[in-house]
Parts: structure tokens; sequence; C-alpha cells
């Protein structure tokens, strides 16, 4: 979860995550070259769509991994009500939005009850994505592979048949999340190195690539 006080906008950037952009008192606006604006109080924006997205208020935008919830083509819009529902999930708030004491829990499972259950995953896809990016992020692939009982190609084509976004995508994303967890306490290039990236300017590609928008953008959240 990411949440400001204020209005923001992003450049284009494709994520490999499912996000969702609640706004408290306002809208969404997401663009797409060629394509009309959608605006609505809130959106669920699917992975890797390219797209720009503004917030005309406060807002808070929460980050799914792409395998928990159903495949949609388009951004699913929410109306006023349901926006309400999910900010209410979250819990702890002040009169900008939620805290760092909200309930990420319960806001997933409404979440899950507006957009459906996702697909099934292969539990060895399951398995070889949570070592790939949280029990041993720095392991080649083909060590995962070999501990899954798949080769490298065919872990890849797995993942890519039942997640929709390639191995060595998920893996940074997973980097740039650690980044981003270290941000409000350290500096941009300590962040990086901690994270497993090549250096600082690596760091800022991925973020303006995956999020549209630097990673000293994201040092202060506001909640």
């Amino acid at each position: 979860m990411f949440a400001e006080s204020r209005p923001n906008q992003v450049t284009a950037h494709r994520l490999p995550a499912w996000k969702a952009v609640l706004s408290i008192g306002g809208h969404v606006q997401l663009r797409r070259a060629g394509r009309p604006v959608v605006a609505a109080p809130g959106l669920i924006v699917p992975p890797q769509l390219a797209h720009s997205c503004a917030a005309t208020s406060p807002y808070v935008a929460l980050f799914i991994d792409a395998w928990q919830l159903p495949p949609y083509p388009e951004p699913v819009q929410l109306d006023a009500g349901e926006v309400r529902r999910l900010v209410a999930a979250l819990g702890a708030r002040d009169s900008y939005g939620p805290d760092t004491g909200a309930d990420l829990t319960a806001t997933y499972v409404e979440l899950r009850t507006l957009a459906g259950a996702p697909s099934a995953v292969d539990p060895r896809v399951a398995r070889a994505i949570h070592l790939c990016t949280r029990a041993e992020p720095d392991a080649p692939i083909a060590a995962i592979g070999s501990e899954v009982g798949l080769s490298p190609p065919r872990l890849r084509a797995l993942v890519q048949r039942d997640v929709g976004i390639p191995l060595a995508r998920l893996r940074r994303w997973s980097r740039l999340r650690t980044a981003i967890a270290d941000l409000p306490d350290t500096t941009v290039a300590v962040a990086a190195a901690t994270a497993g990236f090549a250096d600082q300017a690596h760091l800022t590609r991925t973020a303006r690539d995956f999020l549209g928008r630097t990673p000293a953008s994201l040092r202060h959240p506001e909640a």
C-alpha cells in the first residue's frame, strides 16, 4: 500500500502486478495512447497495462500480485460506494485515508468479492515464484527450476502461462518492493544496494518502468 494526502500523477508505466487506486473524495484518471480517458472514483488496473495515471484528491494505491486476482483485459471501474467499502476495510485511518495500521488482508478479501477469485496456479510455479521473489531472490533460475523439478525453459513457460509475466520481471518487481520499503529511512543508493540492484540508476529505471515515478518521490510517503 502507498498513500498520499494530496493529488498526484505518474508518467506512463507498466506494472507487473495489479494496482487498485482509490481516491479519497475525488476521482482517478487513466490514460493510454490512442484510447479515451477512463475516469472513476477508483480503478483496478490489470498487470502489464501500459498507462499513465492521476488522482485528483488524496488517494490510496494498493498493489496485488498478478496471480491473486482473475485476469481482466481492461481496467475495472469502481464507483464511490465500492471505493468507500475498500477504504473502510483498510480500517485505521485519519482524514486523508488509512495509516500504517491498515488491514491489507481484509481489503484483499473485499477486492476478491468485487473482482472474483483468481485462476489456479501450478503448485510448482507458485513455489518457484516464492523462491525467486522471497526466499532466495539471488538464486539462479536453473537452481530454482531444479528445486521444483522443472527445466529453466519449462519453468519460464509455465510462469508465463499461469501468471502472464516473465519470471525475470517478477523478480525485478520484488526487488523494487524491497527498495521502496527501505526508502523512507535511507538514501536511494543504499536502498538500491540492499534490494540487489546493480546501482542507483538501475533502481531508478525500474521504478520509472513499473511505477511511472522516481525512487526519490517515494522516499517520504505521507501515510
